[in-house]
């Protein structure tokens, strides 16, 4: 049944009934079902599209957690009481100050509000700048380094030369600046599971955690390319894991690739496919075994159709490689049939591809190699595929 984000938050919240089968041999009762509460899912990991609504889901879920209070600030929400989470509007809270006038440096500033002032106090007084610092220098470059203002409200960035001298304050680019805020996040939750971990909350570092239930991570890897894309997925997926205590972790993307790696990496999660309709309408799939396992396939099938592409060197076998990318595709979304992905006139594109594909031990119905038109359609349909269906935009950050 099509739901609204809000119903799909609290089905994110929420323990559900499920209908058992017992039977007790022993007394020789006949099977029968019953009702038992299934409890939130420790991880809830979701794929979806870019436009589908993962950003404004994260903003429903935060909603109904920790509602806002009377402020007008739509990000003062009183955090530490429930949630702490990383979205696009995260990104929005920091800022460049073009407004400098003469020669002062370019500062990226931290707007003021209930969450950035809790976040960067915690993180000044548990002094992980240098942690930041560490992790924003692997991700982007081991020479540009982020300097702290004393009140944490400010960084300004210079690129090291090795000889104890920097290069002027400088405005990175919006890839570094994306890593430098995903910087600043991953170092507080690496905190709060640390400090969250010590069962007893006396003997706690700070008792600013305890009432914390959700971390609601939404796409954080927008900016990076495939090899950081996955240890970045590797490493959230290890953090995750070393968490004991009962927070509840809940991460949604757009990315296949960073999907299929935590999907890999973490036990004991719960996979979701979240679609929307043209009414405006939700619903959050749940996805079961191989279906979650198909997207580093996709990739290189994808990469591997575009290079012969790019080569002019479109075989017969590059049209078996497409079906097997249309079916893998048609299998994950749940269409019945593969062809029905294909563009208007599906029976046309359909024979093209069977013509291909189809198995013969008569060497007279051996199929020649594609035609010059012939390769085109292989390029048209992987077009369609990925223009349609969506798994390979990483140019949109917003859900």
């Amino acid at each position: 049944m099509n739901k609204t984000l809000t119903e799909i938050a609290q089905q994110l919240s929420t323990s559900r009934l499920v209908r058992k089968t017992v039977t007790e041999e022993k007394r020789r009762i006949s099977p029968k079902e019953i009702e038992e509460t299934k409890p939130v899912p420790k991880i809830q990991l979701i794929y979806a599209f870019n436009g589908t609504g993962k950003t404004r889901l994260s903003r429903e879920f935060k909603q109904l957690v920790a509602p806002k209070g009377n402020s007008e600030d739509d990000e003062t929400i009183s955090p530490q009481k429930k949630i702490l989470y990383y979205n696009a509007f995260t990104e929005d809270l920091f800022y460049w100050d073009n407004n400098s006038k003469g020669d002062a440096a370019p500062k990226l500033k931290i707007q003021p509000n209930t969450y950035t002032d809790w976040l960067l106090t915690l993180l000044k007084d548990l002094g992980q700048d240098g942690n930041i610092v560490k992790y924003f220098q692997h991700f982007a470059n081991d020479k540009l380094t982020p300097h702290f203002s004393e009140d944490f409200a400010e960084v300004t960035f210079t690129l090291e030369r090795g000889d104890d001298k920097g290069t002027e304050p400088l405005k990175i680019s919006k890839g570094e600046e994306s890593n430098f805020i995903w910087s600043v996040f991953y170092t507080m939750l690496d905190q709060v599971i640390t400090i969250l971990n010590v069962a007893e909350p006396e003997n706690r570092e700070t008792r600013q955690f305890d009432q914390l239930e959700y971390v609601f991570i939404d796409d954080p890897v927008s900016s990076l390319d495939e090899n950081h894309l996955i240890e970045l997925a590797v490493n959230l997926a290890g953090l995750i894991k070393s968490s004991k205590s009962d927070l509840k972790f809940i991460v949604t993307t757009h990315s296949p690739l960073f999907y299929n790696v935590l999907f890999n990496e973490l036990n004991g999660k719960t996979c979701y496919l979240l679609e929307r309709f043209e009414d405006g309408t939700f619903a959050l799939t749940e996805k079961h075994g191989d279906s979650n396992k198909s997207f580093s396939y996709h990739l290189y099938l994808k990469q591997t159709i575009e290079q012969a592409i790019a080569d002019n060197k479109v075989e017969k076998y590059h049209f078996t490689l497409l079906r097997n990318l249309y079916e893998k595709t048609a299998s994950f979304l749940g269409y019945p049939k593969w062809a029905d992905l294909l563009p208007d006139d599906k029976q046309l594109y359909l024979s093209r591809i069977l013509n291909f594909t189809s198995h013969s031990t008569l060497s007279n119905e051996t199929v020649a190699e594609p035609t010059p038109a012939e390769q085109a359609v292989v390029k048209l349909l992987l077009d369609h595929l990925k223009n349609n269906y969506g798994f390979w935009k990483q140019e949109q950050q917003n859900g």
